[in-house]
């Protein structure tokens, strides 16, 4: 059986954040006395928060990882449906609730982060057949000061210094780890990652469902702003484009700064359409928000659905051709890049490196 420093050195291997919270559970689960784990994340969108339960551990190996893309946000339980896991959240403190009797099982609330840094909604809970012990709350936190720290090392390499979103060597991660087929049931397959041979000078290539979409936010006439403003209030503008942007897509969609006025938008969806009217809502909150000494300032956006022999810039490549061409037609106006190609405004012959996109 793995010992908790065992355990410490597995959670300090990963250089991917999405891993952390399954290593951690797998960690609690073999050196506590508890049935099951759970690591729970707190979403909102339009104002309704919803429990995301990310990693769930039973000690018989059954369980189950959730991949964030993919997730129905109304079909999640309401804040409201636990009301343990919202106290315990609400006071970053330990609760537990004896639901058959103070002598009876139990689940343990403990808050996973610290609350003041990207993620911080989030809740691991313990069942067990009684009261954990003074040594195995100290065991746990041990493990959860270990997984703040690497949570936060890696967060701070995934993001753009300027904006805080995510940056471009995450959205290559992304798409080679979070970009594939439903996981397999049970933990062990839910836990396994996508091995790759990569040729000098080639991109890698894989399977991708066919929901994907892959979007490109550019800032209108952003060299004029610059030139006429300045450095750092073109600076403040794309922070405040960025905060548009958090505000009008999904908490669980990624979103990411390329470099420049160049954003981009990583998201899981059914339909076209709805990807559309997403895109179409972004350009009408920047659009109509006001920055401080520029006023109006607007955006193009372009998207394209990620398709099976896709890379990321094959992918990235398509949505900044739609984004070119709303461009050309006079700006604030947002184009999907297959619309484009039926209608004969484009073709759809792809032009790998055509673009500086950092």
């Amino acid at each position: 059986m793995a010992t908790l420093t065992d355990h410490l050195i597995k959670l300090t291997d990963h250089r991917e954040r999405d891993l952390l919270e399954l290593t951690l559970a797998k960690a609690l689960i073999d050196l506590l006395p508890v049935q099951r784990v759970i690591i729970a994340k707190l979403l909102s969108e339009d104002g309704v928060d919803r429990w995301m339960e990310v990693v769930t551990l039973d000690v018989r190996g059954g369980g189950k990882v959730v991949d964030p893309l993919r997730v129905e946000f109304a079909t999640l339980p309401l804040l409201e449906d636990f009301k343990q896991r919202a106290q315990c959240l609400r006071e970053r403190a330990q609760v537990v609730f004896a639901w058959a009797g103070e002598d009876g099982p139990r689940i343990t609330y403990l808050p996973l982060l610290d609350g003041s840094r990207d993620g911080a909604d989030c809740v691991v809970e313990f069942h067990s057949g009684g009261l954990l012990s003074a040594g195995e709350l100290e065991a746990i936190g041990r493990l959860q000061h270990v997984f703040r720290n690497m949570f936060h090392l890696l967060a701070y390499s995934d993001r753009d210094g300027l904006t805080g979103l995510l940056n471009r060597k995450s959205l290559d991660d992304t798409f080679y780890s979070a970009v594939l087929d439903e996981l397999e049931a049970g933990a062990a397959g839910s836990a396994r990652l996508l091995e790759v041979q990569v040729k000098a000078g080639q991109e890698r290539r894989h399977r991708v469902p066919p929901n994907y979409w892959l979007g490109t936010v550019s800032v209108d006439g952003f060299s004029a702003i610059s030139d006429k403003h300045g450095h750092l209030i073109a600076e403040e503008v794309l922070l405040l484009v960025a905060r548009v942007l958090a505000n009008t897509f999904r908490t669980y969609d990624r979103l990411y700064r390329l470099g420049g006025e160049q954003f981009a938008v990583l998201m899981h969806c059914p339909d076209e359409a709805l990807v559309l009217a997403a895109f179409e809502r972004c350009r009408a909150n920047v659009a109509k928000f006001n920055f401080p000494q520029v006023g109006t300032v607007t955006v193009c956006g372009g998207f394209t659905r990620v398709s099976a022999d896709d890379s990321p810039s094959t992918a990235l490549e398509r949505a900044e051709r739609a984004v070119d061409y709303a461009q050309h037609q006079g700006g604030d106006r947002v184009a999907g890049h297959a619309d484009l190609v039926r209608r004969g405004l484009l073709n759809g012959a792809a032009k790998v490196g055509a673009i500086d996109i950092i």
